[in-house]
């Protein structure tokens, strides 16, 4: 698993915290630094790997 923090600066300067192949609210946890470095958070999307267990993922992994 290939985890990655992609930071995105749109040119009216505004930012996107995308994290990917994270976990559950492992995400969070990771990105936490960046958010509070950056300031006051606007908007979250959650996306569906928020919602699924670790053991899950493996799950679906080894189905593939």
């Amino acid at each position: 698993m290939n985890r990655t923090i992609e930071i995105i600066i749109a040119p009216n300067g505004q930012t996107k915290v995308e994290t990917k192949d994270f976990v559950g609210a492992k995400c969070r946890d990771a990105s936490r630094f960046i958010e509070l470095a950056l300031g006051q958070q606007t908007d979250e999307l959650l996306k569906a790997e928020f919602h699924q267990t670790a053991s899950n993922q493996q799950h679906v992994r080894q189905g593939e």
